[in-house]
């Protein structure tokens, strides 16, 4: 199973953009869906995550009041919506799905280069 994210561009701060990342499998059962993302030179930061069953939504502190993720259930895809957006947020994004039983994310995504510029 893959997961397929898309949707990274160049932006003007202040910009929108979606996110957006789907399993290749239907049959795809993840516990957890979640982004992060790296900054050149900078460790992985978590951006935000979705539990499949209940559709509890958590934050980075960075991110906060600013990105919304949302689920899609039948077509087993998270997107991200990120609003104002800073030069901060410039990053490689990464999907990532944790598995029923599954103590860390153990799907992860090609990566989906998003540049903001000032």
């Amino acid at each position: 199973v893959q997961l397929q994210a898309s949707g990274g561009g160049v932006v003007q701060a202040g910009d929108f953009l979606k996110l957006s990342c789907a399993a290749s499998s239907p049959s795809f059962s993840s516990a957890v869906m979640g982004w992060f993302r790296q900054a050149p030179g900078k460790e992985r930061e978590f951006v935000a995550s979705v539990t499949w069953s209940v559709g509890r939504l958590t934050y980075g502190d960075s991110v906060l009041g600013r990105f919304t993720i949302s689920r899609d259930s039948a077509q087993n895809a998270v997107s991200l919506h990120m609003n104002s957006l800073k030069p901060d947020d410039t990053a490689v994004y990464y999907c990532a799905a944790r598995t029923y039983g599954a103590s860390t994310y153990n799907y992860w995504g090609q990566g989906t280069l998003v540049t903001v510029s000032s």
